[in-house]
């Protein structure tokens, strides 16, 4: 299990909020850190989750998006990947695939490495 299947889940994105542990950095509570860029977690289910994915971007955050109910072949996955596109170029972001289920989408100021740690 990797670390993208730790985090979205490798059980076809079933998932949910109660699925995640609240965990603090050095004893101080997370809703007292202030945080310049946030990473979501979404799933793309249908063509409008993309709206919300964009604003995200588009104010600076890190998006982990589950796209399992759609094939990369799927004449919508691929509307949806080009409008992520549009907004990554937009903002001088990145966007990468992770087999064919994940994509991350990064604003400006992030690059996604290609390369895996440790090999």
């Amino acid at each position: 299990m990797g670390l993208m299947d730790t985090i979205l889940g490798d059980n076809e994105g079933t998932r949910r909020k109660e699925d995640y542990v609240e965990l603090s950095a050095d004893g101080m509570p997370m809703e007292n850190a202030a945080a310049g860029t946030n990473i979501h977690i979404a799933r793309i289910g249908e063509k409008t989750d993309v709206i919300d994915i964009k604003d995200a971007v588009y104010d600076g955050d890190i998006v982990l998006a589950d796209v399992t109910r759609h094939s990369t072949q799927d004449r919508t996955m691929e509307h949806i990947i080009d409008e992520l596109q549009q907004v990554v170029n937009e903002v001088d972001g990145d966007i990468a695939q992770k087999n064919d289920d994940q994509i991350i989408i990064a604003p400006t100021g992030v690059r996604i490495s290609r390369e895996r740690l440790g090999e």
